[in-house]
């Protein structure tokens, strides 16, 4: 059997878009072919190729004399993306209205059923990563490939606004609510409940971010 040999351009690419969506490069942060080639160990024609695909991505801009730099997405933005994710998500949520097995119902019962023990718990950001949880498993219920590739691209360009929400006084609770909703929509196999539902969430997520000035 032939050896399959790793391409570094999409070790580049995938080790770069990771350190941008973790937050280790900052919003705004100006991007160095040289400096990112040494503190990532990866070469520069690499790094040069990975920039091309985070620009086609939203994650990266580039200003004409000035090089590239993790771009900036503002409260007014982050919202727009939410709309579009309401749309697609709705989407997601119909489909797995339709699809989801028993089995599947029981673990989105069980993703529910954990974030309710953080939110007793007081954990909130551990209940932020679990509603995420519940998000991508009802996206991968869904089985729309499409959808999927879309909502992921739009989600890494909000991953700073991922904490955000749920510290919003009385939040949490509403959004527990919003969410054992979806759930028991595509547990009924309603695929238009699962959608509104779906969307009527979103709605909410966006309207707590804080109006651009």
């Amino acid at each position: 059997m032939d050896k399959i040999v790793d391409n570094p351009h999409d070790d580049g690419y995938h080790r770069l878009r990771a350190a941008i969506v973790a937050g280790d490069l900052q919003p705004n942060e100006r991007l160095v072919e040289l400096d990112l080639s040494e503190r990532l160990g990866i070469g520069r024609t690499a790094i040069r190729t990975a920039l091309v695909r985070l620009e086609s991505e939203g994650l990266v801009e580039r200003e004409r004399h000035r090089g590239a730099k993790v771009r900036l997405v503002d409260e007014q933005e982050a919202g727009e993306i939410l709309q579009a994710r309401a749309v697609l998500e709705g989407l997601a949520a119909r489909q797995a209205a339709l699809r989801a097995t028993d089995a599947d119902i029981a673990e989105l019962r069980r993703i529910v059923a954990g974030l309710r023990t953080l939110l007793d718990a007081g954990d909130l950001l551990g209940a932020s990563d679990e509603q995420a949880v519940l998000h991508r498993t009802v996206l991968e219920l869904s089985g729309h490939a499409t959808a999927h590739r879309l909502i992921l691209a739009l989600n890494s360009q909000i991953v700073r606004f991922q904490y955000r929400t749920i510290l919003v006084p009385g939040r949490p609770e509403r959004s527990h609510e919003e969410h054992s909703a979806i759930v028991d929509a595509i547990a009924a196999r309603d695929p238009e409940a699962a959608e509104a539902a779906m969307r009527h969430h979103l709605a909410n997520v966006a309207g707590t971010l804080p109006a651009r000035r």
